[in-house]
């Protein structure tokens, strides 16, 4: 398995949008696979916030993440976040989400951002384990449906 700047393996952006849109399409009502693509495109740089890693063995995808400035309209004054992390479910169990959250956080770290955001639904056991720390539960998207989420945060030790 190798971790990779998705900017450098672009053909699996379709392939992603489709997983990441299955995912966690619930999450923004009126979303579309073609949005989810346009938004992946828009994160893949090099070095620089937003980017976007996949990891993939040869020519499969394995799953991705991405280190974006925002990641909640109702939560601006946080940032930089870890965002989009997907593992197809016959991958997971495997340490490729732990592998990617780690290269997201070793780019921020070189970045020299000193703290990452996330969100997620649930409890959020995987970046506990991680050593992410709970920031608060609250809602998200109260006019689509309330959906609970809980947005955790990880000193990255920049200095």
């Amino acid at each position: 398995m190798t971790i990779e700047y998705l900017a450098d393996r672009c053909e699996f952006v379709p392939i992603l949008a489709q997983g990441l849109f299955r995912e966690w399409g619930h999450l923004r009502a009126g979303d579309t696979v073609k949005d989810q693509a346009a938004r992946i495109q828009r994160s893949c740089g090099h070095s620089e916030i937003p980017t976007a890693f996949v990891a993939a063995a040869g020519d499969q995808v394995l799953g991705c993440a991405m280190l974006v400035e925002h990641d909640m309209s109702t939560r601006p004054e946080l940032s930089p976040w870890l965002a989009g992390v997907f593992v197809p479910c016959e991958h997971r169990r495997r340490g490729i989400g732990a592998t990617l959250v780690e290269r997201v956080v070793l780019e921020a770290r070189a970045l020299g951002e000193p703290r990452l955001y996330l969100y997620t639904p649930g409890p959020g056991t995987l970046y506990s384990r991680l050593g992410w720390s709970v920031v608060e539960r609250t809602y998200y998207r109260p006019l689509w449906g309330e959906q609970e989420l809980t947005i955790m945060e990880l000193a990255t030790n920049a200095r």
